[in-house]
């Protein structure tokens, strides 16, 4: 998930406030799909970003003769205004048009969109005109949380999941909050903790923990309970549920006792499914994913 800052004037409280945006996935697979084959990219595992070549995006956008070309005065200007946009690149190792592989400068999609704000370009204004409508939603949803809840159900409309799924799904979320309340309440700090934990869980009761779920799913940083079946989020909750009734009456501290509360609640789910599965005769961890999210509603006729 990408996390870009907006600030404004709080005239209640006399002050500047940031609000964050969002950014999912799906930014990643509208820029694919923008530039299509135009521009060089690849997926880096191990950080879970794809990467794209800035020096293609450049030629994309500015239809310039020499993209390299663009990038380096672009790149330099950059670096005067004190962007650290520039100093953060990778350099990443992409096929040449010669057929060998050269080094050359890629952006996540986060530092590309803050790249793209600074080429004028009317290729580059949709992306320009989308980030300012993404900030002022953010910015409404931060006076008014409850549109964010509305505007949560419409997107998974549009997408095409099922009305029952999205109830469950939305209930889901309310259970995950509550587990990680209780997390936060024993002590569970740092983000590599949260995700060490869930994935303790999710392994508990489906045998596979997040990674490899997503893996055999066909996904990349896709959110793994968007692309579950409804069978798959009701054992989710159940394994979460039980962790966190466990943890109430156990009050763990720190790290270490709080995994216990997680494997234990884990087998509960992962009982519940091993006992499901041997009464209907096959596996209820599914392959489907959200490219055809009607599909995931496995109660639908």
């Amino acid at each position: 998930m990408i996390i870009i800052f907006f600030f404004f004037f709080d005239e209640e409280t006399d002050t500047t406030i940031p609000v964050e945006v969002e950014l999912d996935n799906e930014n990643e697979q509208e820029l694919e799909y923008f530039f299509d084959d135009k521009v060089r990219k690849i997926w880096h595992a191990q950080k879970e970003e794809i990467y794209f070549s800035i020096v293609d995006v450049c030629q994309v956008l500015t239809d310039s003769v020499d993209g390299r070309k663009y990038w380096n005065k672009l790149k330099q200007r950059l670096k005067a205004e004190g962007n650290e946009t520039v100093t953060n690149c990778h350099q990443l190792k992409m096929r040449a048009a010669d057929g060998k592989m050269r080094k050359t400068d890629c952006a996540t999609t986060e530092q590309l969109l803050r790249i793209m704000q600074s080429i004028p370009s009317k290729k580059a204004e949709p992306f320009k005109l989308w980030l300012a409508k993404v900030g002022r939603e953010r910015l409404e949803e931060y006076a008014d949380p409850e549109l964010a809840f509305e505007r949560m159900i419409y997107t998974y409309r549009q997408k095409g999941y099922s009305e029952k799924w999205i109830e469950q799904r939305l209930h889901a979320i309310d259970v995950r909050k509550a587990l990680t309340d209780e997390w936060h309440r024993a002590g569970i700090e740092s983000t590599h903790q949260y995700a060490a934990l869930t994935s303790i869980l999710t392994k508990a009761w489906s045998g596979k923990n997040v990674q490899e779920y997503k893996k055999y799913k066909g996904l990349h940083k896709e959110n793994l309970r968007d692309n579950m079946t409804n069978i798959e989020l009701a054992l989710n909750q159940l394994a979460e549920v039980s962790a966190t009734a466990i943890s109430q009456a156990k009050n763990p501290k720190g790290f270490p006792e709080t995994k216990g509360t997680v494997l234990e609640g884990g087998a509960i789910a992962g009982n519940a499914r091993k006992e499901l599965e041997e009464r209907i005769g096959r596996s209820v961890i599914s392959p489907l994913n959200a490219q055809v999210p009607n599909l995931l509603d496995e109660t639908e006729e």
